[in-house]
């Protein structure tokens, strides 16, 4: 190897050695950081008394299996200390405008609580009298 290369090579590194200064993250950090993220959802939602099905449905974006990992940790937490659920009181205007932050239709929003199923839904076609 010749001395110039050897040079340039000893001062680039330090360099690359600080990309996350530049906002490039490794795979294992971004990896860490959504399940982070995940799990602190999943717990929020238990304490909040959701059931885990109704906190996917509102953090679509989220790992799954560190939401409930998170909402599974949070619950054995709550039944060993005996902790009740703190049930979220938000008004209306604030309800739908976190509906709309999340991602979620005010329409789908209803029609998923109230368990309407859609007009083109098999189960709400009229059966024949032949069975």
């Amino acid at each position: 190897m010749s001395r110039l290369a050897l040079i340039v090579l000893m001062l680039s590194t330090p360099l690359f050695g600080g990309c996350e200064m530049l906002g490039i993250e490794s795979p294992e950090k971004v990896a860490a950081a959504r399940d982070a993220e995940g799990r602190a959802i999943g717990g929020a939602c238990r304490h909040a008394g959701r059931a885990i099905e109704d906190c996917y449905v509102m953090n679509r974006k989220a790992d799954k299996a560190a939401v409930f990992a998170g909402w599974r940790d949070m619950n054995d937490y709550m039944r060993e200390n005996e902790m009740e659920a703190v049930i979220p009181e938000m008004s209306g205007q604030n309800a739908t405008k976190a509906a709309d932050a999340s991602g979620e239709k005010a329409g789908d929003k209803a029609a998923s609580k109230t368990g309407d199923k859609k007009s083109g839904d098999v189960a709400n076609k009229p059966k024949d009298s032949k069975g």
